[in-house]
C-alpha cells in the first residue's frame, strides 16, 4: 500500500469516436471546467445505478447531438489517475457507428485528429497514455 489517504473514485465514460477515415475526435475542455483548455476523448460522468456504457450514450445525445447505442461500443481500455480530490477511472470506448454530425452544444471546441497529430494535442493526464494504444490500433 502507498501510504495515501483514500480518495473517493470518479467513474467517467469516455469514447474514441473514429471517422471513416481513420480520425479521432477531440473536444477540448471550456474556460470554467475543470482542467479547461485541454484536449480529451469525449464523455462524462456515471451517474450512480447507470452502466458505462448507458452513461457514454447520454453524454453523447447531451454534448454532441449524436445518437449511439451499446452495440457500437466496444470496450478498448482504460485510465486510472489520481487527482489531488479523487481517482478517476475511466473506461474508453472505441466507436465508428453513430447517428448524427458531432457538434459542440456544451461550449466546447472540437477537432478531427489523424493518428500522427494526437500527441501535439495537449491532454489531462489521465488522456496521455491512451493515445499511443489508440494510435497502435488506427
Amino acid at each position: 500500500m502507498s501510504g495515501a489517504s483514500p480518495l473517493p473514485i470518479l467513474l467517467v465514460s469516455a469514447v474514441a469516436l473514429i471517422d471513416p477515415d481513420g480520425r479521432v475526435l477531440l473536444a477540448r475542455r471550456p474556460e470554467g471546467k475543470h482542467l479547461a483548455g485541454l484536449w480529451e476523448f469525449p464523455g462524462g460522468k456515471v451517474n450512480p445505478g447507470e452502466s458505462p456504457e448507458a452513461a457514454l450514450i447520454r453524454e453523447l445525445a447531451e454534448e454532441l447531438g449524436i445518437e449511439t447505442d451499446e452495440r457500437c461500443l466496444a470496450p478498448f481500455t482504460f485510465a486510472s489517475h489520481r487527482f489531488d480530490s479523487f481517482h478517476l477511472l475511466m473506461p474508453l470506448y472505441l466507436c465508428r457507428v453513430w447517428r448524427g454530425i458531432p457538434a459542440p452544444r456544451e461550449g466546447q471546441t472540437l477537432a478531427w485528429v489523424r493518428k500522427a497529430a494526437l500527441a501535439d494535442y495537449k491532454m489531462p493526464p489521465a488522456d496521455v497514455p491512451l493515445v499511443a494504444m489508440l494510435r497502435d490500433i488506427l
